[in-house]
């Protein structure tokens, strides 16, 4: 089955690229064209493109001679001038597709071809980068290009103040990092006028590095929190009985889901140290749940792995560049459990007020586009989630770069004597090498073995950050040894240095298999760059940190029929076999977990829609006392029905209840007649009072006064019910994993339920602004009479 969808793929593939090259032909044959026009001319050209897509023309008719004039303006400004195939990249991007392309083929000029296109209908480009260095370089750089042209460019960075925010956005093109434009999406949603807001409508969006910031970045969504103070007593305890705890016996732990619970056995020594008879009771919801995030922060969280100890602080550690995750931290009261577990001062807790998944953020966009050296290993998920195809365009040069099969030891200690061993032998001939590792205590460990080879080595990880660009950059010289976390530094080209390609190129050794066999490729792609010679291996051992944790029963069995010395390579085909399909595994619950991920914020997404779309509709001022008078019909009949189910006879209605959550927002008090029996009947009776109470509201809609002051109630009640609303839905969240073991369908659980408290606590917003802005009414009334 998979051949056969493989082989449409290739075919599907290879009828596009045909399709590319014709354009391509028609692009090549208007070179000259444009060749002989001046600068004035050439810019020109802009206005002439946006006026025939003014006067109805396809964006399709123009592409031809708009990517001539891109590729002109290029040889004008940077001496760049455009390969067929980034031609062809270009043109998978226009359409809103994924260009595969291996590192070195330019994937930064190729951008400058669809930004330009796109940004001549009006409506805004954003062009994604995977770091602020990146950012600003293509900034930079690209941005030369449509400055010639007559385009404006914008850079979005953090700390920028709201004013520079806005001009940005209001670019034609539009630079910066995929969870900056995100954080700026929910901050809007925050605003409490039109003028604080930053971005305009969403159009087209190129993401750079595409299957890092759409696949890697997926799992964790984007989230605004404000301070709530921490129980420091409450943390450390439970921190000190975190460590205690026993896998299995005291608590289950899922590797793949990450879904944490309390055995009968951990619930009882829960129980016993905070002297509670029922830990599951509600009052004790709170304690259970700084439990859980214990065990989370010793299970899930690793020191110089997930994260360091830096002068008091635990600073988060990006899982998939190495990269300091400056100023981010965990919310819900995870990071508070690491402070507690590191022993260092326990930081205000995040209370979360507005967030996002990153796939629903960027499916806000009509169109995307991205570009990356791999993605075809995901691109069924990225057509499932995004409705992009990925189109491998061809090398400008043929590939040279040798990947030499997987060796494995026996034991981690025999691996990095191997490492360094072998960094040695390459070093000694003059060959560069880099050595990826998966984490800044994995890079250490090499490090410690490099040093005692003797060998001088630059060292890349979270530490060293400020130095990447550079480090990363001369790892190309000769006789240069360079250890870097992860992908440190993707999106800097490393260049051979003289001599290099006759020693053999870039040798880049992995030290271990990551979770996904792309960014295994992406490591390997750091060698070889535009066709220049080089090679890459993967040095392992079975006792490496991926098969312990996935295949752990497996690698236990090989083991004890091995007879093997801890120094002598594995030569064993079905040892091969089992990193294959491991990583195979982890790669489908990975998956797995970003869809389950997104199914749970799709739940939240179609309930932040609602709520953020009444927020635009009070801050535009559109018929704000509409709105006010809808929900007061609403709140009435709420009040009516609520009192009086229709499963219960009329006699068994409680009118009491009825009255005075009708008389709270009445200014005429109403008595209900208990022996109408009829919804319809008592909602006909009182609805003299509230005629009269919506009248009353006419009335003040005349009040310019109090027309500035209703808005503001209300965006602070919607926004206050929000935040109150997402810790619900938290906690919904965490407690639908105690009842998969009453065999009920988790998500069914949320899905139903969270739809349940969205309509219960929509409707108790309702209600709370009504009776805020009546209040405010008769004070105001009362004013007036004095």
């Amino acid at each position: 089955m998979f051949s056969i969808f493989k082989r449409n793929n290739e075919q599907t593939s290879a009828r596009q690229l045909k399709r590319y090259y014709k354009i391509v032909e028609q692009i090549n044959n208007l070179e000259e064209k444009y060749v002989n026009k001046s600068d004035a001319e050439l810019r020109e050209m802009t206005f002439i493109f946006k006026d025939r897509l003014d006067q109805g023309e396809p964006i399709t008719s123009i592409i031809p001679d708009a990517f001539a004039v891109v590729r002109e303006a290029s040889k004008r400004v940077l001496g760049m001038r455009h390969f067929d195939v980034q031609l062809i990249g270009g043109l998978v991007l226009t359409e809103g597709n994924i260009a595969e392309m291996p590192t070195g083929e330019g994937k930064t000029l190729v951008a400058s071809l669809p930004s330009y296109v796109r940004a001549l209908e009006g409506k805004g480009v954003h062009v994604i980068t995977v770091n602020d260095y990146l950012a600003k370089r293509d900034y930079e750089l690209v941005g030369q290009i449509h400055r010639f042209l007559g385009l404006t460019v914008g850079l979005n960075v953090p700390m920028m103040e709201p004013n520079d925010k806005k001009e940005a956005y209001n670019a034609d093109i539009t630079y910066g990092v995929g969870t900056e434009f995100g954080f700026d999406y929910l901050r809007d949603n925050m605003a409490h006028s039109l003028a604080d807001k930053v971005q305009r409508a969403y159009h087209f969006a190129i993401i750079d590095e595409v299957d890092s910031v759409l696949i890697d970045e997926a799992k964790t969504p984007l989230i605004i929190a404000g301070k709530m103070p921490a129980n420091d007593e409450l943390h450390r305890i439970a921190a000190m009985l975190a460590k205690r705890f026993k896998a299995e016996e005291d608590y289950d732990f899922d590797d793949e889901t990450k879904a944490t619970s309390l055995t009968d056995k951990g619930i009882e020594k829960v129980e016993a140290a905070f002297n509670v008879d029922n830990l599951y009771d509600l009052e004790h919801q709170t304690l259970y749940h700084y439990v859980i995030q214990a065990v989370r922060a010793h299970v899930m969280f690793k020191r110089d792995v997930d994260y360091i100890v830096k002068e008091d602080k635990i600073e988060l550690v990006d899982m998939f560049t190495g990269r300091i995750l400056e100023g981010r931290s965990l919310s819900d009261g995870l990071h508070q459990a690491i402070e507690a577990k590191e022993g260092v001062t326990i930081t205000e807790e995040n209370k979360a007020q507005a967030q996002i998944t990153i796939q629903n953020y960027f499916r806000m966009y009509p169109k995307l586009s991205g570009m990356t050296g791999t993605a075809k290993t995901q691109e069924k998920e990225i057509r499932e989630v995004y409705g992009m195809e990925v189109i491998q365009i061809p090398t400008n040069r043929p590939r040279q770069r040798v990947d030499q099969p997987d060796i494995i030891f026996k034991t981690q200690a025999a691996k990095y004597k191997f490492v360094a061993a072998e960094a040695k032998r390459r070093h000694e001939k003059g060959q560069p090498v880099l050595i990826g590792t998966t984490s800044i205590l994995q890079s250490e460990t090499v490090a410690d073995h490099l040093k005692k080879e003797g060998l001088k080595f630059q060292l890349l990880n979270a530490k060293t950050v400020e130095q990447e660009v550079e480090l990363i950059s001369q790892a190309g010289q000769k006789g240069r040894i360079t250890v870097a976390t992860n992908m440190a530094g993707r999106g800097t080209d490393i260049v051979l240095g003289d001599d290099v390609h006759a020693l053999g190129g870039l040798y880049v050794i992995g030290t271990e298999k990551h979770e996904s066999r792309r960014v295994d490729n992406q490591l390997r792609g750091r060698s070889g760059r535009q066709g220049d010679v080089g090679e890459s291996r993967f040095i392992l051992s079975i006792e490496d940190d991926m098969f312990r944790r996935y295949a752990k029963e497996e690698v236990e069995k090989f083991t004890a029929k091995m007879i093997v010395d801890e120094n002598e390579v594995i030569q064993n085909k079905d040892v091969q076999e089992l990193i294959n399909r491991t990583q195979r595994i982890v790669e489908g619950s990975q998956y797995g977990m970003r869809e389950y991920n997104l199914k749970l914020d799709d739940v939240i997404n179609d309930q932040r829609t609602v709520i953020y779309g009444l927020r635009d509709k009070i801050l535009a001022g559109e018929d704000v006392m509409g709105e006010l008078q809808k929900m007061l019909r609403e709140t009435v009949d709420f009040a009516v029905r609520d009192a009086a189910p229709e499963e219960l006879p009329s006699v068994e209605w409680n009118y009491d209840q009825m009255e005075n959550a009708l008389n709270s927002l009445f200014i005429t008090p109403v008595t209900i007649d208990r022996e109408v029996g009829k919804v319809k009947q008592i909602l006909a009776d009182i609805q003299p009072s509230e005629q009269e109470l919506l009248d009353h509201m006419e009335k003040f809609a005349e009040n310019d006064e109090v027309m500035t002051v209703i808005p503001q109630v209300m965006l602070s009640y919607i926004d206050s019910g929000w935040v109150k609303h997402l810790e619900a839905m938290a906690h919904l969240k965490e407690g639908i994993g105690l009842r998969h073991y009453q065999q009920e369908d988790p998500m069914r659980i949320y899905q139903r339920e969270g739809l349940e408290l969205f309509g219960k606590n929509f409707q108790e917003l309702r209600r709370s602004i009504i009776i805020e802005i009546t209040g405010f009414m008769k004070m105001v009334e009362g004013q007036q009479e004095v």
